[in-house]
């Protein structure tokens, strides 16, 4: 009896230190609104929009770049349009769309922060938007 928990506290904990190593690589930063605030404060961090080009021209966040993130394409398109160097602010509605480009981004080694609440969030917050 002794044995089994031993082993079964042994093996949670060697699944959680795997599942901790793993997710080094490709890491990004999912902040709230105020943060992702402070984060595109600095004019060196590129802000950018992985919605459909529809819903950014019905509004989106001042100096976001749109590449839609479901396009065909994405990766290529990112890499091309976005600096190597510069930390990348994206967001999409909600926040589920930009977690995968969020994980794209960060595994091509991109310093990545994603606006966990996404548009939606931005918004129901009364930040300002451009249309």
């Amino acid at each position: 009896m002794k044995k089994s928990i031993i082993m079964g506290i042994l093996s949670a904990f060697l699944a959680l230190a795997g599942c901790k190593a793993s997710a080094g690589e490709g890491a990004y930063q999912s902040v709230d609104v105020k943060k992702f605030t402070e984060v595109i404060g600095d004019t060196g961090v590129v802000r950018l929009d992985v919605r459909t080009a529809e819903e950014y021209a019905e509004g989106h966040i001042e100096g976001a770049i749109n590449i839609d993130v479901m396009a065909d394409g994405f990766e290529q398109k990112a890499v091309a349009t976005l600096p190597q160097e510069k930390t990348v602010a994206l967001y999409c509605r909600s926040g589920r769309r930009s977690k995968r480009a969020a994980d794209i981004l960060s595994a091509k080694g991109y310093k990545v922060v994603e606006l966990d609440t996404g548009y939606l969030g931005w918004t129901g917050e009364g930040c300002p938007v451009v249309k």
